[in-house]
């Protein structure tokens, strides 16, 4: 069973957000997993890596992961995206698509288990309970992501667990 072991509010410079959107449509059972499976069979995340200039300021900590964004509205196709943040500005290669995003504030959950996916609803309404107020686009759109951050996530830790981070823009 998945728990939060962690919130906290972090911030993120101007960034571009680089990447491919999918919808509904695209799942397979389910999720988006073969999305990913695709993306790490076609090298599309070092695409997106030649492009960031490794001598600007990472836009925060942990921004060199890699990312599944998300953009619900009640009413509109759900939207997931899977790229990279890089610094505003940066040069979309061709192929992708990219959304741009001011200089933001972030509310971050880590859920700390063996199944870490799904668990978007329940970071929102811990942020919520916490006292972070949830920040909707000028559609009334809700954006939030899964950032995948290394080592946490990528390597089990002694009781077999690894930490995925779930991320909210604050107001």
């Amino acid at each position: 069973m998945a728990e939060i072991i962690k919130t906290y509010r972090q911030s993120m410079e101007a960034s571009r957000f680089i990447g491919k959107k999918y919808l509904d449509g695209d799942r397979v059972d389910g999720g988006f997993g073969a999305k990913w499976g695709e993306w790490f069979a076609k090298g599309w995340f070092g695409e997106i890596e030649k492009q960031i200039d490794k001598n600007v300021k990472p836009i925060c900590e942990d921004g060199g992961a890699s990312i599944g964004l998300e953009r619900w509205k009640n009413g509109e196709p759900f939207e997931y995206w899977i790229g990279m943040f890089a610094p505003g500005g940066t040069e979309v290669p061709e192929g992708f698509q990219f959304k741009d995003f001011p200089k933001s504030e972030l509310g971050v959950c880590w859920v700390y288990g063996k199944d870490v996916f799904f668990h978007e609803q329940k970071c929102g309404k811990r942020l919520i309970e916490e006292g972070f107020e949830i920040l909707n686009d000028e559609n009334n759109a809700c954006w939030f992501f899964e950032r995948y951050a290394p080592p946490r996530f990528c390597e089990k830790d002694e009781k077999g667990n690894i930490t995925l981070d779930i991320c909210y823009f604050l107001k």
